[in-house]
């Protein structure tokens, strides 16, 4: 398929790169000018010089934004994705919030489809194309978009309706988050007690209490300074307040959402918003001496 692809960040310059190597025909854009043409000079595709220019071609247009501003300006910028108008699926794999996934649904140009299918994983999964993909569609629409959806993860659940994709993210990413607050205390309280770091999470592993990114981020929390950075303590407090406000928008009482939101702000006051969530255990270790 023609696949445009804007926003090659950490997770998208890999789901850029899986598209390509599927054989489908991929066009890039990127707010940073440097790192579409790096992305360029590596896979041989071309780049668009605005986001209008990056749909008119295409057939499936994926955005894979920080946030809400970053994806209205890509969508609604007076050279954005929908200038372009005519026929395609705008697929924004980001995570937003269901409201902004709604009104751009709602806002496209006649022709033009909306939909959401933010991902669970991280920057290996967008690697090996192992990412869980949270789909604001139906069945049928998965199955259309499979092409594209299944070189870029290894299951698509659709659940029915736009908007649906970005909730289902944004309830995922609160459960990891409380792990990533549970994780650390943990971690500091087998650390108080005179048990190695590595001995601990080890035992952590192997408990009941194991999960998938205890595996996969097992490096980042025993030496967080000396690994890349996977996903920011920034965007989980992002992550976390979109979750709340969503909580008051449904009328819900989530009191661990806002604990970890507290958490990660307090975090983000040290100095840690830069750097990996899994820092928080650092900030912790901090708090505590």
């Amino acid at each position: 398929m023609r696949v445009g692809f804007a926003g090659l960040g950490r997770m998208g310059a890999h789901m850029a790169a899986n598209l390509v190597a599927a054989g489908h025909g991929v066009k890039v854009w990127n707010r940073s000018p440097l790192a579409a043409a790096q992305f360029a000079a590596r896979t041989g595709v071309a780049v668009a010089e605005t986001p209008r220019d990056l749909a008119a071609g295409a057939e499936v247009v994926v955005t894979m934004l920080a946030d809400d501003a970053a994806s209205d300006a890509v969508h609604r910028g007076p050279d954005g994705l929908f200038a372009a108008g005519g026929p395609r699926v705008l697929l924004e794999m980001g995570t937003m919030s269901p409201g902004h996934i709604r009104a751009l649904a709602a806002d496209a140009p006649v022709g033009m489809e909306v939909i959401d299918g933010p991902v669970s994983g991280a920057t290996q999964a967008a690697a090996e194309a192992t990412l869980l993909i949270l789909l604001g569609a139906d069945g049928a629409m998965a199955e259309r978009l499979a092409p594209v959806l299944d070189a870029m993860g290894r299951q698509t659940i659709p659940l029915g309706s736009v908007g649906a994709g970005s909730v289902m993210k944004l309830a995922i990413n609160a459960m990891i988050h409380s792990m990533n607050q549970s994780v650390s205390e943990a971690l500091v309280l087998a650390e108080a007690a005179g048990i190695a770091p590595v001995a601990a999470y080890d035992a952590i592993e192997a408990s009941a209490a194991a999960a998938p990114m205890l595996r996969y981020r097992r490096d980042l929390y025993l030496d967080e300074a000396g690994q890349d950075v996977s996903f920011t303590l920034d965007l989980a407090a992002k992550d976390m307040r979109v979750t709340c406000a969503l909580a008051e928008e449904y009328g819900l009482s989530l009191p661990q959402a806002a604990l970890n939101l507290a958490r990660l702000d307090a975090a983000r006051a040290d100095g840690f918003g830069a750097r990996d969530m899994a820092s928080l255990l650092g900030h912790l270790r901090k708090e505590n001496t």
